[in-house]
């Protein structure tokens, strides 16, 4: 009998003080970019393509975010 286990997802962080987790979404085509923008400078790094619910929270979850903004 095998078992199977659902791997832990690791945690990985990002620079807090100065970046904050956002979501860019397209008007036109309703395309989703989960990233990281510079308070800084306003320089948006790009971290995945979000397609549905499931993908937003495994990004959630992978940077241990609770809120995340939207940019249009």
């Amino acid at each position: 009998m095998k078992l199977f286990f659902k791997k832990k997802s690791e945690q990985t962080s990002y620079d807090k003080e100065n970046q904050i987790p956002v979501l860019h979404c397209s008007i036109c085509n309703g395309e989703q970019v989960a990233g990281f923008k510079d308070i800084h400078t306003g320089k948006f790094e790009e971290v995945c393509l979000i397609r549905n619910d499931a993908e937003l929270q495994a990004f959630k979850d992978k940077y241990g975010i609770t809120e995340i903004t939207k940019e249009y």
